[in-house]
């Protein structure tokens, strides 16, 4: 038997130490370890479960609006980073490149993925040639490589995984539609999968993706006040089109360029779920990502009847389609309610002697540490279903009220000082000057995190500078 400190796992405060504790839990529950090379990691089983559901409900949602996967090479040519100018330029300062082969140097070097715009331009520019090739739909799923200088696992590491979609449309009209249309895609998982409400919108110029001619994303709060960008979905007019030669013969015999969208998420979902979500026990998964829904703990297994009824119970449950463990290890019952609550597994199952006796399991919800119920035996699975999805909704909604409760209106520097020193967001006017949006990043360490599609006025004078204003922002400090 485990003795009573080998179960209990010392993490850092939440609230004293936020990133000690972020750390702590990502490496304490498993998910993630560091890689030999400096600012990569190794994804573990547990995290890479995570990452494996996330896929498969993004990936549903993809093809059900007509998306196709597909799959580039890594390897880019260094020329093709060179052909759309704003493109290099944003990305220069993270490109891993390619230089030799054993002792002999490439002709030409190679550029290890930062982002796939540009081999799949060339791509297309070989497969597009008539109006009827449009529109084109394609995801891939794939790894990239930023050299990062500050890593921390899933939030910024110098490789992580990603889809990246890449779409081209005959129209500026179309493209735009799709660009929001994904954005769409991604906020409506956020809510229905993550429990993670998002604030949708507009990116600055400043902000944008490099080469786009608009940038739209989901920004996250997590518990320390700070903003968390989980996905953007890029407008790219014809830009790539151009560089790559990207030409159509359209219905009406004139050869064109055709207009692109790219739009991307990653491993970094992850790491807003644990900052969303997590508390002072560590992970509290969402049921949709969460790689075990429900563990069933045997009490007094050496009991006649208990391994068989939780053995029972867990056919029943993954019959039904509840991803289930059961833990008949010889550890106690403490370490492993401290192993499951450290890991964010959403329900807990007790069943012993007594319950078995009363028709009865006993029930514990992630999301109410410390709150124990009965449930009845007869139609478990039912049950456990009708649970999992009021862990979703009770997720969803402390995360909501958590999130509006701490963005701030502010009309004065000062005020969005306060707002941003205190874990807030700041809700302001802004007149659009880069200069306004310089000065407060650097007097508060705060940055735009974008425009929302509602810009029903806050009111008429830009936070800085006092001028008139022309935009709704909002202001965060931001991973």
């Amino acid at each position: 038997m485990a003795k009573a400190n080998e179960f209990v796992k010392e993490i850092a405060d939440i609230h004293e130490n936020f990133p000690q504790w972020y750390t702590d839990v990502v490496l304490k529950t498993k998910l993630v370890d560091y890689g030999p090379v400096k600012g990569t990691m190794v994804i573990r089983p547990y995290g890479y479960a995570v990452w494996e559901n996330i896929q498969r409900e993004l990936d549903k949602r993809f093809k059900e609006t007509g998306h196709e996967n597909a799959y580039f090479p890594m390897l880019i040519p260094y020329g093709f980073l060179m052909k759309e100018a704003e493109h290099v330029e944003g990305f220069a300062p993270e490109v891993a490149l390619v230089t030799h082969v054993g002792e002999n140097e490439l002709p030409e070097k190679l550029v290890i993925r930062p982002t796939s715009e540009t081999i799949i331009g060339d791509m297309y520019a070989k497969w597009i040639q008539s109006y009827r090739d449009l529109p084109v739909l394609i995801n891939q799923w794939a790894n990239v490589v930023r050299w990062e200088k500050t890593t921390r696992p899933f939030l910024r590491t110098s490789e992580f995984l990603w889809q990246e979609g890449h779409t081209v449309h005959a129209s500026p009209e179309e493209a735009k539609e799709e660009t929001i249309k994904m954005l769409n895609v991604y906020d409506e998982f956020a809510k229905n999968v993550l429990a993670i409400p998002m604030l949708t919108g507009k990116k600055s110029e400043k902000e944008k993706f490099a080469g786009a001619e608009a940038t739209y994303s989901i920004e996250a709060m997590m518990l320390d006040g700070k903003s968390l960008q989980a996905g953007t979905s890029h407008y790219l007019t014809d830009n790539f089109a151009r560089a790559f030669d990207i030409k159509f013969l359209d219905k009406d015999g004139v050869l064109k360029h055709p207009h692109q969208s790219s739009w991307g998420v990653s491993t970094r979902l992850i790491g807003a779920v644990i900052m969303a979500h997590g508390d002072e026990r560590g992970l509290k998964l969402p049921p949709r990502v969460a790689p075990v829904q429900a563990v069933i703990i045997p009490i007094a297994a050496h009991k006649p009847g208990v391994t068989e009824k939780a053995e029972e119970l867990k056919t029943q449950l993954a019959k039904a389609g509840v991803r289930v463990k059961l833990d008949d290890t010889d550890n106690s019952p403490g370490w492993k309610f401290n192993e499951y609550e450290m890991k964010g597994v959403p329900l807990r199952i007790e069943v012993g002697p007594r319950d078995i006796e009363n028709g009865v399991v006993t029930v514990s919800r992630r999301d109410k540490a410390g709150e124990k119920f009965t449930v009845s035996i007869d139609n478990l699975a039912d049950s456990v279903a009708k649970l999992l999805d009021e862990v979703h909704e009770s997720m969803y909604a402390a995360a909501l009220e958590f999130r509006n409760s701490h963005i701030k209106t502010v009309q004065t520097m000062e005020e969005l000082g306060n707002a941003v020193q205190n874990q807030n967001f700041a809700l302001s006017m802004w007149c659009g000057d880069r200069a306004c949006e310089d000065k407060i990043k650097e007097t508060y360490q705060a940055s735009s995190r974008n425009m929302p599609f509602d810009q029903s006025p806050v009111g008429d004078k830009c936070v800085c500078c006092g001028k008139k204003a022309k935009h709704k922002i909002y202001w965060g400090r931001a991973y």
